[in-house]
Protein backbone atom coordinates (compact mmCIF):
# COMPACT_ATOMS: atom_id res chain seq x y z
CA UNK A 1 0.00 0.00 0.00
CA UNK A 2 1.66 3.71 -0.78
CA UNK A 3 2.79 5.86 1.43
CA UNK A 4 0.50 8.11 -0.16
CA UNK A 5 -2.53 6.73 0.61
CA UNK A 6 -1.69 6.58 4.36
CA UNK A 7 -0.75 9.96 4.12
CA UNK A 8 -4.13 11.13 2.57
CA UNK A 9 -6.21 9.15 5.55
CA UNK A 10 -4.14 10.46 7.99
CA UNK A 11 -4.97 14.28 6.29
CA UNK A 12 -8.23 13.44 6.60
CA UNK A 13 -8.89 12.60 9.91
CA UNK A 14 -6.81 15.68 10.43
CA UNK A 15 -8.97 17.96 8.89
CA UNK A 16 -12.05 16.57 9.86
CA UNK A 17 -14.08 17.64 6.86
CA UNK A 18 -15.83 14.42 5.87
CA UNK A 19 -16.50 11.02 8.12
CA UNK A 20 -14.63 8.14 7.00
CA UNK A 21 -16.90 4.99 6.82
CA UNK A 22 -14.79 1.68 7.87
CA UNK A 23 -16.19 -1.82 7.08
CA UNK A 24 -14.71 -4.45 8.87
CA UNK A 25 -12.67 -7.21 7.32
CA UNK A 26 -11.38 -9.97 8.93
CA UNK A 27 -9.42 -12.39 6.27
CA UNK A 28 -7.81 -11.58 2.66
CA UNK A 29 -10.79 -12.38 0.71
CA UNK A 30 -13.25 -9.70 2.62
CA UNK A 31 -10.95 -7.11 2.16
CA UNK A 32 -10.22 -8.07 -1.54
CA UNK A 33 -14.19 -7.36 -1.82
CA UNK A 34 -14.04 -3.84 -0.03
CA UNK A 35 -11.80 -2.95 -2.17
CA UNK A 36 -13.37 -3.99 -4.95
CA UNK A 37 -16.87 -2.00 -4.19
CA UNK A 38 -14.80 0.72 -3.47
CA UNK A 39 -14.18 1.88 0.28
CA UNK A 40 -10.77 3.74 0.51
CA UNK A 41 -9.75 2.18 3.83
CA UNK A 42 -10.45 -0.94 5.83
CA UNK A 43 -10.47 -2.39 9.38
CA UNK A 44 -9.22 -4.90 10.82
CA UNK A 45 -11.64 -6.53 13.38
CA UNK A 46 -10.29 -8.40 16.25
CA UNK A 47 -13.53 -10.26 16.75
CA UNK A 48 -14.19 -11.66 13.02
CA UNK A 49 -10.34 -12.48 13.37
CA UNK A 50 -11.13 -14.56 16.47
CA UNK A 51 -14.22 -16.46 14.73
CA UNK A 52 -12.72 -16.41 11.08
CA UNK A 53 -9.48 -18.05 12.36
CA UNK A 54 -10.20 -19.94 15.34
CA UNK A 55 -14.12 -20.71 15.14
CA UNK A 56 -14.42 -18.82 18.89
CA UNK A 57 -16.07 -15.28 20.49
CA UNK A 58 -13.92 -12.30 21.21
CA UNK A 59 -13.25 -13.24 24.42
CA UNK A 60 -9.54 -13.10 24.74
CA UNK A 61 -8.37 -16.21 23.10
CA UNK A 62 -6.95 -14.55 19.64
CA UNK A 63 -3.01 -14.28 20.47
CA UNK A 64 -0.87 -11.50 18.83
CA UNK A 65 0.87 -13.84 16.91
CA UNK A 66 -2.19 -15.30 14.90
CA UNK A 67 -3.61 -11.31 14.99
CA UNK A 68 -0.78 -9.79 13.25
CA UNK A 69 0.10 -13.09 10.85
CA UNK A 70 -3.73 -12.24 9.49
CA UNK A 71 -2.92 -8.51 9.38
CA UNK A 72 0.14 -9.19 7.53
CA UNK A 73 -2.10 -11.18 4.45
CA UNK A 74 -4.78 -9.07 5.09
CA UNK A 75 -2.03 -6.11 4.23
CA UNK A 76 -0.64 -7.77 1.18
CA UNK A 77 -4.00 -8.36 -0.66
CA UNK A 78 -5.01 -4.46 -0.77
CA UNK A 79 -3.67 -1.35 -1.88
CA UNK A 80 -5.64 0.09 0.80
CA UNK A 81 -5.18 1.85 4.22
CA UNK A 82 -5.50 -0.93 7.34
CA UNK A 83 -6.06 0.04 10.39
CA UNK A 84 -5.46 -3.05 12.64
CA UNK A 85 -7.53 -4.26 16.28
CA UNK A 86 -4.52 -4.94 18.52
CA UNK A 87 -6.84 -5.12 21.44
CA UNK A 88 -4.51 -4.51 24.11
CA UNK A 89 -1.80 -4.56 22.94
CA UNK A 90 -1.14 -8.19 24.67
CA UNK A 91 1.24 -7.19 27.18
CA UNK A 92 3.10 -4.10 28.35
CA UNK A 93 4.34 -0.90 26.16
CA UNK A 94 7.48 -2.98 25.31
CA UNK A 95 5.09 -4.98 23.92
CA UNK A 96 2.61 -2.47 21.71
CA UNK A 97 6.20 -0.85 20.54
CA UNK A 98 7.04 -4.32 19.08
CA UNK A 99 3.35 -4.38 17.65
CA UNK A 100 3.31 -1.14 15.77
CA UNK A 101 6.65 -1.68 14.74
CA UNK A 102 6.06 -5.30 13.33
CA UNK A 103 2.68 -3.66 12.02
CA UNK A 104 4.49 -0.59 10.01
CA UNK A 105 6.84 -2.58 8.37
CA UNK A 106 3.67 -4.64 7.13
CA UNK A 107 2.53 -1.41 5.52
CA UNK A 108 -0.36 -1.28 8.21
CA UNK A 109 -1.83 2.35 8.28
CA UNK A 110 -3.23 2.35 11.68
CA UNK A 111 -4.06 0.74 14.78
CA UNK A 112 -6.82 0.33 17.63
CA UNK A 113 -5.30 0.42 21.24
CA UNK A 114 -7.76 -0.58 23.92
CA UNK A 115 -8.38 0.14 27.61
CA UNK A 116 -9.48 -3.07 28.74
CA UNK A 117 -7.80 -5.91 31.46
CA UNK A 118 -6.60 -8.36 30.00
CA UNK A 119 -8.41 -11.25 28.56
CA UNK A 120 -10.60 -9.28 26.41
CA UNK A 121 -13.79 -9.29 25.51
CA UNK A 122 -16.00 -7.28 22.69
CA UNK A 123 -17.02 -4.03 23.83
CA UNK A 124 -20.17 -5.24 23.76
CA UNK A 125 -20.24 -7.64 26.14
CA UNK A 126 -21.00 -7.67 29.66
CA UNK A 127 -18.34 -8.32 32.30
CA UNK A 128 -15.45 -5.61 30.86
CA UNK A 129 -13.07 -4.57 33.26
CA UNK A 130 -10.73 -1.75 32.23
CA UNK A 131 -7.27 -0.93 33.60
CA UNK A 132 -5.50 1.98 35.66
CA UNK A 133 -5.54 5.12 33.13
CA UNK A 134 -1.53 5.33 34.14
CA UNK A 135 -1.02 1.69 32.81
CA UNK A 136 -2.85 2.59 29.51
CA UNK A 137 -1.19 5.88 28.82
CA UNK A 138 2.22 4.22 29.17
CA UNK A 139 0.89 1.93 26.38
CA UNK A 140 -0.08 4.28 24.23
CA UNK A 141 3.10 6.66 24.51
CA UNK A 142 4.78 3.71 23.63
CA UNK A 143 2.86 3.18 20.46
CA UNK A 144 3.19 6.97 19.91
CA UNK A 145 6.79 6.90 20.26
CA UNK A 146 6.90 3.90 17.46
CA UNK A 147 5.01 5.29 14.89
CA UNK A 148 6.27 8.65 15.08
CA UNK A 149 6.49 10.55 11.67
CA UNK A 150 5.08 7.34 10.15
CA UNK A 151 1.85 8.58 8.91
CA UNK A 152 0.07 5.93 11.25
CA UNK A 153 -3.36 6.64 12.83
CA UNK A 154 -3.80 5.65 16.43
CA UNK A 155 -6.79 5.41 17.61
CA UNK A 156 -7.28 5.35 21.35
CA UNK A 157 -10.40 3.46 22.47
CA UNK A 158 -11.62 3.14 26.10
CA UNK A 159 -14.43 0.51 27.12
CA UNK A 160 -14.78 2.61 30.86
CA UNK A 161 -18.61 3.11 30.10
CA UNK A 162 -19.67 0.06 31.02
CA UNK A 163 -18.04 -0.84 33.77
CA UNK A 164 -17.00 3.25 35.61
CA UNK A 165 -19.72 5.55 33.34
CA UNK A 166 -20.32 8.03 30.91
CA UNK A 167 -18.21 10.79 32.38
CA UNK A 168 -14.98 8.51 33.43
CA UNK A 169 -15.00 7.52 29.57
CA UNK A 170 -15.38 11.23 28.61
CA UNK A 171 -12.38 12.05 31.05
CA UNK A 172 -10.12 8.82 29.57
CA UNK A 173 -10.62 10.41 26.09
CA UNK A 174 -10.06 14.05 26.65
CA UNK A 175 -6.46 12.73 28.41
CA UNK A 176 -5.49 10.12 25.72
CA UNK A 177 -6.06 12.61 23.27
CA UNK A 178 -3.58 14.80 24.97
CA UNK A 179 -1.29 12.22 25.11
CA UNK A 180 -1.21 11.56 21.15
CA UNK A 181 -4.21 9.99 20.44
CA UNK A 182 -4.44 10.42 16.43
CA UNK A 183 -8.24 9.46 17.19
CA UNK A 184 -10.23 8.83 20.61
CA UNK A 185 -12.84 6.01 20.48
CA UNK A 186 -15.37 5.65 23.57
CA UNK A 187 -16.82 2.82 22.87
CA UNK A 188 -20.14 1.33 23.44
CA UNK A 189 -22.23 4.35 24.36
CA UNK A 190 -25.60 3.34 25.63
CA UNK A 191 -28.14 6.20 23.94
CA UNK A 192 -28.37 8.37 21.22
CA UNK A 193 -28.14 10.98 23.97
CA UNK A 194 -24.94 9.72 24.94
CA UNK A 195 -23.61 9.50 21.26
CA UNK A 196 -24.48 13.19 20.96
CA UNK A 197 -22.54 14.31 23.92
CA UNK A 198 -19.44 12.75 23.24
CA UNK A 199 -18.38 15.24 20.44
CA UNK A 200 -19.36 18.30 23.15
CA UNK A 201 -17.27 16.55 25.54
CA UNK A 202 -14.12 15.73 23.59
CA UNK A 203 -12.13 17.85 21.15
CA UNK A 204 -10.94 15.36 18.86
CA UNK A 205 -11.08 13.61 15.65
CA UNK A 206 -13.91 10.67 16.78
CA UNK A 207 -14.75 7.37 15.62
CA UNK A 208 -18.28 5.80 16.66
CA UNK A 209 -18.95 2.03 16.27
CA UNK A 210 -21.85 0.82 14.92
CA UNK A 211 -22.98 -2.87 15.93
CA UNK A 212 -26.14 -4.12 14.64
CA UNK A 213 -27.70 -5.09 17.24
CA UNK A 214 -25.25 -4.13 19.77
CA UNK A 215 -25.63 -1.91 23.05
CA UNK A 216 -25.43 1.40 21.07
CA UNK A 217 -28.01 2.70 19.12
CA UNK A 218 -27.43 2.51 15.15
CA UNK A 219 -26.90 5.91 12.88
CA UNK A 220 -25.85 6.26 9.49
CA UNK A 221 -22.67 7.93 8.30
CA UNK A 222 -23.67 11.43 7.28
CA UNK A 223 -25.39 11.02 10.63
CA UNK A 224 -22.91 10.76 12.31
CA UNK A 225 -20.96 12.85 10.84
CA UNK A 226 -23.57 15.87 11.75
CA UNK A 227 -23.17 15.30 15.02
CA UNK A 228 -19.23 15.37 14.77
CA UNK A 229 -17.99 12.14 14.49
CA UNK A 230 -14.94 11.78 12.06
CA UNK A 231 -14.90 7.97 11.74
CA UNK A 232 -17.18 5.19 11.59
CA UNK A 233 -16.30 1.61 11.78
CA UNK A 234 -19.27 -1.62 11.17
CA UNK A 235 -16.80 -4.28 11.85
CA UNK A 236 -18.98 -7.00 12.33
CA UNK A 237 -21.89 -6.07 8.81
CA UNK A 238 -19.72 -7.89 6.17
CA UNK A 239 -18.75 -11.00 9.38
CA UNK A 240 -22.43 -11.88 9.85
CA UNK A 241 -24.18 -11.62 6.49
CA UNK A 242 -20.87 -14.20 5.20
CA UNK A 243 -21.94 -16.33 8.17
CA UNK A 244 -26.17 -15.76 7.22
CA UNK A 245 -25.25 -16.57 3.31
CA UNK A 246 -23.21 -19.37 4.77
CA UNK A 247 -25.35 -21.09 7.03
CA UNK A 248 -28.29 -20.36 4.15
CA UNK A 249 -26.30 -22.09 1.26
CA UNK A 250 -25.15 -24.95 3.42
CA UNK A 251 -28.66 -25.69 4.99
CA UNK A 252 -30.15 -25.72 1.69
CA UNK A 253 -27.65 -28.04 0.48
CA UNK A 254 -27.85 -30.68 2.93
CA UNK A 255 -31.75 -30.28 2.68
CA UNK A 256 -31.86 -31.06 -1.59
CA UNK A 257 -28.65 -32.31 -2.13
CA UNK A 258 -28.08 -29.69 -4.71
CA UNK A 259 -27.32 -25.55 -4.31
CA UNK A 260 -29.86 -25.22 -6.87
CA UNK A 261 -32.49 -22.58 -5.76
CA UNK A 262 -30.28 -20.69 -3.92
CA UNK A 263 -27.34 -19.65 -6.27
CA UNK A 264 -28.31 -15.98 -6.36
CA UNK A 265 -26.85 -15.86 -2.98
CA UNK A 266 -23.69 -16.87 -4.74
CA UNK A 267 -21.08 -14.87 -7.52
CA UNK A 268 -20.47 -17.42 -9.94
CA UNK A 269 -17.02 -18.93 -11.04
CA UNK A 270 -16.52 -16.12 -13.49
CA UNK A 271 -17.25 -12.98 -11.21
CA UNK A 272 -15.30 -15.00 -8.24
CA UNK A 273 -12.54 -15.38 -10.70
CA UNK A 274 -12.52 -11.59 -11.17
CA UNK A 275 -12.27 -10.62 -8.04
CA UNK A 276 -9.42 -12.70 -7.20
CA UNK A 277 -7.91 -11.04 -10.45
CA UNK A 278 -7.04 -14.12 -12.24
CA UNK A 279 -6.74 -13.01 -15.09
CA UNK A 280 -3.77 -10.74 -13.89
CA UNK A 281 -2.07 -14.08 -13.02
CA UNK A 282 -3.08 -15.51 -16.29
CA UNK A 283 -0.78 -13.11 -18.34
CA UNK A 284 1.64 -12.84 -15.89
CA UNK A 285 1.93 -16.87 -16.80
CA UNK A 286 2.11 -16.39 -20.01
CA UNK A 287 4.80 -13.95 -19.76
CA UNK A 288 6.90 -15.78 -18.29
CA UNK A 289 6.41 -18.97 -20.80
CA UNK A 290 7.83 -17.10 -23.70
Amino acid sequence: MSLEKKKLLKEKINQRNEIIVLPGVFDALSAKVAENVGFQAIFQTGYGSAASLLGMPDFGFLNAGENIENARRIIRSVDLPVIVDVDTGYGNPLTVWKVVNDLIAYGAAGIFLEDQVWPKRCGHMRGKEVIGVDEYIQKLRAAVTASKNKNFVIVARTDARAPLGFDEAIERGKLYRKEGADVVFVEAPQSEDELREIPKKIDAPLLANMIENGVTPTFSADELKSMGYSMVVFPLSGLYGSTFALKKIFSHLKRNGTTKGCTDMMLDFNEFNELVELQKFMQMEKKYQS
